[in-house]
């Protein structure tokens, strides 16, 4: 049985002419919890708004 409900790889993002990811690579499998921390000002919002291809 497949564990896996997302992956990421290689995921890069641009925002406003900077980088904000380089080279993101993730896993999730069923049962595990993860959660996207930084200071106020990191840009943690870019990361819903990433498009996919």
């Amino acid at each position: 049985m497949e564990n896996t409900l997302l992956e990421i790889k290689d995921l890069y993002v641009n925002a406003e002419n900077k980088e904000i990811l380089k080279g993101i690579n993730l896993k999730i499998n069923k049962g595990e919890i993860h959660v996207i921390m930084g200071p106020n000002g990191s840009r943690k919002k870019h990361n819903s708004k990433c498009n996919t291809k």
